[in-house]
């Protein structure tokens, strides 16, 4: 019962500040936004740790179990950071999109907010496809925030796409709640408790269009390869603050309610199903590797890494061994710390060289020392460099495609990992150390400059430090039945 008062109020006051921030003026918005932002969190934190205490009886009994735990705290933390940069990031652009685009970009951005929260807290597949669809109408007007006309063609872009993806899920929902046959009719048929009960009674054609169907457009959503050509484009053009989220938290958030329903299936399709997120993952790593190598504007750059990473949570999933899962949610972790530090830094960055939202960045050490030192921690994280969290999960999830005698695919895997690897450490000492254009204007951006980097920094060490435990962790959750 606590639980459910807390989500009631978590819930209700994210609504609230929704409805509230664009009706105040700017000052006291921004403080009441951060205010707001940090109670939302404090509640969001409380409900995580009463989950991870008090989980639910069984797997697929309803209610917010350990993983899901972890997912909805980490996007709490995320999104709190990113409230509380918003203000920075708005004072320095305006909107041509909407007169007083700042009023609407609260709207937006706390509905964009509560619908991640919401996300890893479904428990239900038919309530999950509709609060992804949710989140797809918000961030897109985040994404096309500025007005400009990049950013109107990415948003587009983004909302026709991942439409379209999700509307060939929700076709692959339908022929799933078909095959249950008269069981149940309604979004009751869609729990994860009853497709569990009922799975082994649908025809395994059925089960196998239905999945089909349903990973293919999810995975438009979640930006894997080959249908990810949104992804670069709505992460370089949205303000930093979203990008943040859009890449830290909403695309993972997607891959874990496939994972749901890879769970929910199991056998007879869960060797279709594990293919599926091992085939798609494996070839976003690829395809991403290449632009790693690229002299990219930073935002791009760090898009295409997301690109990376969605697939390396993909193949963890698809190796479905106790210790590959184990490094999934590992990697979720310290991937959303590493993308939010990269993101959030490239604010004062932009700051520092006024071309860097078209260009590369080149030099920034000689202009915002604090700045170049929060990109590069956010690169050489995200290139697995040790002691990284990453490092240590991406090696969690080697041992288990070892483990799952998947032997060619984790040779593949660790192949492209370190040519990736190789391209973002390349990308970080040209970003810091290389050479600087001329006319650069000198900038430090204020307290923005060095209190990011330096806490999320801090983060990413402490991960890091847990993580040193993480192969006794996933021996350990495989005990608990965490990664049944």
């Amino acid at each position: 019962m606590t639980e459910d008062m807390l989500l009631f109020a978590l819930f209700g006051l994210i609504i609230l500040s929704a409805l509230l921030l664009p009706m105040l003026g700017e000052n006291v918005r921004n403080r009441v936004a951060g205010a707001s932002a940090v109670a939302i969190t404090g509640i969001a934190l409380s409900i995580g740790v009463l989950a991870l205490i008090h989980p639910p009886a069984a797997l697929f009994a309803g209610g917010l179990d350990r993983i899901g735990a972890i997912f909805f705290m980490t996007n709490a933390i995320v999104g709190c950071a990113s409230a509380l940069l918003s203000p920075g990031y708005l004072r320095g652009h305006t909107s041509s999109l909407l007169p007083e685009g700042a009023r609407w970009y609260w709207l937006g951005f706390y509905l964009f907010w509560g619908s991640l929260l919401a996300i890893p807290a479904t428990t239900n597949l038919g309530s999950g496809w509709l609060l992804i669809e949710a989140s797809t109408g918000t961030s897109a007007f985040l994404v096309a925030y500025s007005g400009g006309r990049r950013s109107l063609e990415a948003g587009w872009k983004y909302l026709i796409l991942t439409t379209m993806g999700l509307t060939v899920a929700f076709a692959g929902i339908v022929v799933l709640e078909a095959g249950e046959g008269a069981h149940l009719t309604g979004i009751a048929a869609l729990e994860w408790p009853v497709l569990h009960a009922l799975v082994h009674q649908i025809p395994p054609a059925t089960l196998y269009l239905a999945d089909i169907l349903v990973f293919a457009g999810f995975a438009t959503k979640a930006g894997l390869a080959p249908v990810h050509h949104w992804l670069p484009d709505a992460h370089s053009e949205a303000p930093a603050p979203v990008s943040a989220m859009l890449s830290a938290s909403l695309l993972p958030s997607v891959i874990l309610i496939l994972w749901r329903l890879q769970g929910v299936l199991g056998n007879p399709v869960g060797s279709i199903n594990t293919s599926l997120f091992t085939i798609f993952g494996l070839f976003s790593i690829a395809v991403a590797v290449p632009f790693l190598w690229t002299a990219l504007p930073v935002k791009r750059l760090l898009a295409y890494s997301t690109l990376e990473h969605v697939g390396v949570l993909a193949v963890g999933i698809g190796f479905a061994t106790p210790l590959a899962l184990a490094g999934v949610i590992l990697h979720f972790t310290g991937h959303a710390l590493a993308k939010s530090l990269g993101f959030y830094s490239s604010m004062p960055a932009m700051a520092a060289q006024k071309d860097g939202d078209h260009k590369p960045l080149s030099g920034l050490a000689r202009q915002n020392s604090p700045a170049a030192a929060g990109l590069s921690v956010s690169l050489l994280a995200l290139g697995g460099a040790p002691p990284s969290p990453l490092f240590l999960s991406e090696l969690l999830i080697m041992a288990g495609g070892i483990a799952a005698h998947q032997i060619w695919a984790t040779i593949l895997f660790a192949v492209l990992l370190a040519m990736g690897f190789l391209g973002l450490m390349r990308q970080a000492i040209e970003v810091s150390l290389g050479r600087t254009r001329h006319g650069s204007p000198h900038a430090q951006g204020g307290p923005i400059g060095w209190l990011l980097p330096a806490t999320f920094s801090g983060l990413l060490l402490a991960v890091s430090a847990i993580a040193v435990w993480a192969y006794p962790m996933g021996r350990f959750l495989a005990h608990l039945g965490w990664m049944a």
